[in-house]
């Protein structure tokens, strides 16, 4: 219920001093100033969530193929965005990555032994 009303309220909140502003103002051009400041904030919070979860993806990732400095490829995606994950996505090791077969999570094949659970 809680994640369900987030939302309107935040964009109310953004909305108050923009009521404020223009309480002389027409109906018409307090809608279309209201509709403007909703949209760029579902435009951030979408643009926030999407480069969320790219980051977690780049880490998981760097991660399953066995390489070492994953906290540092998640930095540098955090930091330069799309750059750093299409520099990520050219630099990372090459090969298809699989599930372990003790612990499940995914990893490169052909590693000695899974990063995760350290199994071979």
């Amino acid at each position: 219920m809680r994640k369900k009303l987030l939302l309107p309220l935040s964009l109310l909140c953004l909305a108050l001093p923009l009521i404020a502003q223009y309480e002389d103002s027409d109906a018409v051009e307090t809608a279309a100033g209201l509709a403007a400041m909703g949209g760029c904030a579902i435009f951030v919070l979408l643009a926030l969530v999407i480069n969320i979860l790219i980051i977690i993806w780049v880490y998981r990732d760097a991660k399953a193929r066995g390489m070492d400095n994953a906290a540092l490829w998640l930095v540098l995606v955090l930091i330069f965005g799309l750059l750093g994950l299409i520099i990520y996505l050219i630099v990372r090791p090459k090969g298809v990555t699989a599930p372990c077969n003790n612990c499940g999570k995914k990893r490169m094949e052909g590693l000695t032994v899974c990063p995760t659970c350290g199994n071979p």
